[in-house]
C-alpha cells in the first residue's frame, strides 16, 4: 500500500517511464552480453539514484532492481535506510569520491565502494573494516585518462597501489573502475582498464554509464552505472 501511495503522489506516469526504462536497460544489456559472448547474469546494473528522491526508486525496486549507486555519503544516508528496511536484499554503491572524515559512515551505509584512489583513504578504511567488522567490496579508481581534474589513480601507478592494499592494509580489492575522458572514443580507455585487471587478477570492471555502456560490456565491464537512461534527467 505505501509504493501505491508514493507512486500516486509522483505520478503514475514517471513509475511507468522508469518501468519501462528499466525493460529496456535489461534488454540493452542482454543483447550486449550476447554480442560479446558472454552471460548477462554476469552483469550487474547500478541503478544510478544520485540527485533523485527516493520514491522514484520505488518503481524499480518494485520490479527486481536491488543495486543503486550514490555518490554523496550524506545523500544516500538522507534517502536509503528506509527503503534499504522494506528491501534488505538492496545493495549500495558508493560511486563519488570518498571524502576520509566521511569513510565510517560510509561504512555502515554501502555494500560496494568504487572510488578508493589513494593510501590515506586506504589506510582508514583499513582501521575502520577491522573496527566494524563489515567488509565491503572495493574498487580502485583509475584516472585511465590522466586527467589533472579527475579522481583517481594514474595508471602507471596501479599495480603498486593494488598489490600494497591487497598486502599492507588487507583489503578486499574486488576490481577496478573508470570515468573515460569526455569527447574521445571510450573503446581504448576501457581495454586498458581490462589489461590492468587481468594482469593483477581482478575480475570486476565498473565502467560504462548511459551513454557508453554497451561498449563497455563489449570490453568486460560487470557492472554499468546507469542514471539518466533509466531515471532521466534530473528533476
Amino acid at each position: 500500500m505505501r509504493i501505491i501511495a508514493v507512486m500516486a503522489q509522483t505520478g503514475i506516469s514517471r513509475s511507468t517511464d522508469i518501468s519501462a526504462n528499466l525493460a529496456r536497460l535489461r534488454t540493452r544489456i542482454a543483447t550486449a552480453a550476447q554480442a560479446a559472448g558472454r552471460d548477462a547474469a554476469a552483469i550487474t546494473l547500478i541503478a544510478v539514484s544520485k540527485f533523485h528522491p527516493a520514491e522514484q526508486m520505488l518503481p524499480a525496486l518494485a520490479l527486481g532492481q536491488l543495486d543503486f549507486g550514490e555518490n554523496r555519503v550524506q545523500e544516500a544516508q538522507g534517502k536509503w535506510p528506509p527503503l534499504c528496511a522494506q528491501w534488505p536484499d538492496c545493495r549500495l554503491h558508493l560511486i563519488g569520491p570518498l571524502q576520509t572524515n566521511k569513510v565510517r559512515q560510509a561504512l555502515a551505509l554501502f555494500d560496494a565502494i568504487h572510488t578508493l584512489d589513494r593510501e590515506k583513504l586506504a589506510r582508514l578504511l583499513a582501521d575502520e573494516i577491522q573496527a566494524a567488522g563489515k567488509m565491503p567490496d572495493l574498487f580502485i579508481q583509475i584516472n585511465i585518462g590522466q586527467e589533472p581534474q579527475k579522481a583517481g589513480l594514474p595508471p602507471g601507478d596501479a599495480d603498486a597501489f593494488i598489490a600494497r592494499c591487497r598486502g599492507e592494509f588487507g583489503l578486499n580489492i574486488q576490481g577496478l573502475m573508470c570515468i573515460p575522458p569526455a569527447g574521445q572514443d571510450a573503446a581504448p580507455h576501457f581495454a586498458r582498464l581490462a589489461e590492468i585487471a587481468a594482469r593483477n587478477g581482478l575480475a570486476q570492471l565498473s565502467m560504462g554509464m548511459s551513454d557508453d555502456f554497451e561498449l563497455a560490456i563489449r570490453h568486460g565491464a560487470t557492472h554499468v552505472r546507469v542514471g539518466s537512461a533509466l531515471f532521466g534527467a534530473r528533476g
